[in-house]
């Protein structure tokens, strides 16, 4: 994924999704943690876990990896991000140079019940707009990011208990 030379593209990871999502949650682009473990929302301080956790009341934290997949496509959630490729250095969307975005155009062929598109952030936000004029409900929620640090966890999760609230 990540190159020694700091002009290469980084790349996101493949979605992870299946004909029953109902829900697609995008962020922005893996950071260096989650890049290095090769898993979405590896930094131990990134909240993303621990709010799905408190969702769904089960803790997904203390689950493998692998698990933590498993129970939420078992939720019909599938999870990906907006940026395709990019340089970055560090973790900050802000350093976020040259990006490319995914392709968002088979979603439909492969997720046929996906109704509804979650943002977790503005970065990823700025494509709301895109997805309600296809046709979903869109929800651009507070970053589960470590960086994010203007909302404690508890605000955060009123926002994020939005994501399986029937529009």
């Amino acid at each position: 994924m990540s190159s020694t030379a700091s002009s290469a593209l980084l790349t996101c990871f493949a979605p992870v999704v299946d004909r029953h999502t109902e829900i697609l949650i995008l962020g922005s682009f893996p950071g260096e943690a989650s890049l290095a473990a090769q898993q979405y929302y590896a930094h131990p301080q990134n909240q993303f876990w621990r709010l799905l956790s408190a969702v769904f009341d089960k803790d997904l934290v203390a689950l493998p990896y692998a698990e933590r997949l498993l129970r939420l496509k078992a939720h019909r959630i599938g999870l990906w991000d907006v940026i395709a490729a990019c340089a970055r250095e560090g973790s900050l969307d802000s350093a976020i140079r040259h990006a490319q975005h995914n392709d968002f155009a088979p979603l439909r062929r492969q997720c046929p019940a996906l109704r509804r598109v979650c943002f977790n952030g503005k970065t990823s936000g700025k494509q709301a707009p895109l997805f309600a004029k296809a046709g979903f409900d869109t929800l651009v929620l507070p970053s589960s990011s470590p960086a994010y640090a203007v909302m404690r966890f508890e605000q955060k999760l009123v926002h994020w208990r939005g994501i399986i609230a029937q529009p």
